[in-house]
């Protein structure tokens, strides 16, 4: 079974389990059997077997902890233990409640999370997360629903870490543009530089950053994310109350009155300070030769990072809460075990979300799922004019159902820069921009993406609410992106596709536009 058309079985099976149930552990759970199923050739006993290995692989690899997947999962429940003890210190209420005297307008409090979104561009998942306990607060005050709040943080956390050369996902790239370029004997020019190349191509990328500001800026709405704005601004209520929120604390906490916005401010402070040193600090002790930025990003430990950062960052969060207990009287010594509890309680559905989604990505991998579409594209005989659309469509098909673009970017690449350089050498870059576009596309619209999971966890919005509301724009973005990548084929100017993107987001101000949704 494994890299036929069978192995787009699990995941086809998986995502349309979450659209029809909305279940979403149920769902990966039946994809993860019926991966396993064909990876046993139906063998029933030896599908379990497969099973208890995969998930064993997320904490246990190669004998060793798998300390990428456990660093992860701990950094989580650190943030949620932070998320708790801001609450209990009265940081939330406080910047709340300061936040409402300077951010005044619904489109104001989008603003802050799509601007935060782009600045804090280090890492996506750090972005996800960090973004979201910062502007919770403000856009529930001013009634954003925290589905959209959801999309913002998705719509600018990967987008921009793609472009960034200065990033996780930046070195990761270069890395590789690297490794091709050496697998050809090319020496004209550098990864770096091609990288540089590549970033006014990644159309999907500013088209979706385009479309997050208007969209912010003018209320626009439209899609299943009608329903939640027009929820949260007639009722108040930024979340279904039916619905499992991963990241979302109990709303019975208690709450220090004398509180600050410091009590908030510092512990993220202390959190985004720590990441980046210990992002600079990994990296460099990595590295062999001259150390540079690029060559400390590149070789940095992510996962190790974020958890030394998060200790960090919950370091100075019980600092100021023992200052509220013992200084200032604000709460009683009694909360602390509660802080921890309801902390860690808040993200265990994201956990479990996470641990299934990684246990469904590993069976999907032995299935070659992946190197089947890779293959489609490499046998097809088509006008070289299409290759950049081609590519963008069969790496989005590929990230969402995969769950990973930057598995999409492994296999991808190569065969991109092998057809382009076999066919159109001046479609190099386009090829290749088009396979990043492309799996950043598929990522934002998989409901088994870890990157699409954090961000549904970073705005405590229900995972599947954030799926299906943000695939209409994630959609719409890509369609812009395709008629870019089709103007680059026939005409080799990035420029004028730049031009058409821009025009067409102007067109999408006018059109949806009239979804434009105003307090009551």
């Amino acid at each position: 079974m494994e890299n036929t058309i069978f192995s787009l079985l699990p995941p086809v099976v998986a995502i349309v389990m979450v659209i029809l149930t909305r279940r979403v552990l149920l769902s990966l759970g039946v994809g993860i059997f019926t991966a396993a199923l064909l990876l046993a050739d139906f063998h029933v006993g030896e599908t379990f077997s497969i099973i208890y290995d995969a998930v064993k692989g997320i904490f246990v690899s190669d004998g060793a902890l798998n300390t990428w997947n456990v660093y992860i999962i701990f950094f989580l429940l650190v943030l949620g233990v932070i998320t708790a003890f801001i609450s209990i210190s009265g940081g939330s209420r406080a910047f709340g409640e300061w936040a409402m005297k300077r951010v005044k307008t619904r489109a104001g409090a989008q603003i802050v999370g799509a601007v935060l979104g782009v600045i804090i561009f280090i890492d996506d998942y750090f972005n996800a997360l960090a973004v979201g306990q910062i502007s919770r607060p403000i856009t529930d005050r001013q009634r954003v629903s925290r589905a959209k709040l959801a999309y913002l943080i998705d719509s600018t956390s990967a987008p921009v870490c793609v472009v960034s050369p200065i990033s996780s996902w930046g070195a990761y790239i270069i890395a590789l543009i690297g490794t091709i370029l050496a697998a050809h004997n090319i020496t004209e020019y550098s990864a770096f530089s091609a990288f540089i190349q590549m970033i006014p191509m990644n159309l999907y990328v500013w088209a979706t950053l385009g479309m997050v500001f208007i969209i912010s800026i003018r209320n626009i709405n439209f899609g299943p994310m009608k329903q939640h704005e027009l929820r949260a601004i007639t009722t108040g209520e930024v979340l279904d109350p039916n619905k499992p929120a991963p990241g979302e604390l109990k709303d019975d906490l208690p709450t220090s009155k004398t509180g600050s916005v410091g009590d908030l401010i510092w512990p993220i402070l202390a959190l985004v300070v720590g990441t980046v040193g210990a992002m600079l600090w990994t990296g460099y002790g990595a590295i062999e030769g001259k150390a540079t930025i690029l060559a400390i990003f590149e070789n940095t430990d992510v996962a190790k990072s974020l958890i030394l950062g998060g200790l960090v960052g919950l370091a100075v969060t019980l600092l100021l809460y023992f200052r509220q207990v013992f200084v200032l009287k604000g709460v009683g010594a009694n909360t602390l075990s509660t802080g921890f509890i309801e902390g860690i309680k808040s993200m265990l559905p994201a956990v479990y979300i996470l641990i299934f989604a990684w246990a469904i990505v590993d069976l999907i991998g032995r299935l070659e799922t992946g190197k089947y579409l890779a293959t489609v594209v490499e046998n097809s005989n088509i006008n070289t004019a299409f290759l950049p659309v081609i590519l963008f469509v069969i790496a989005g098909v590929m990230a969402f159902s995969t769950g990973t673009s930057w598995g999409s970017f492994g296999i991808l690449l190569p065969i991109a820069w092998d057809i382009a350089a076999a066919t159109d050498i001046n479609l190099l870059s386009p090829a290749m921009a088009a396979v990043l576009a492309g799996a950043v596309f598929g990522d934002h619209c998989s409901p088994i993406s870890d990157t699409t999971i954090l961000s549904s966890t970073g705005a405590g919005c229900n995972h599947i609410d954030h799926v299906i509301t943000q695939l209409p724009y994630a959609l719409t973005a890509a369609v812009i992106a395709i008629i870019g990548y089709f103007i680059i084929g026939f005409t080799g100017s990035t420029i004028i596709a730049l031009a058409a993107v821009i025009v067409l987001l102007v067109a999408f101000t006018f059109i949806a536009g009239k979804n434009k949704l105003e307090m009551q």
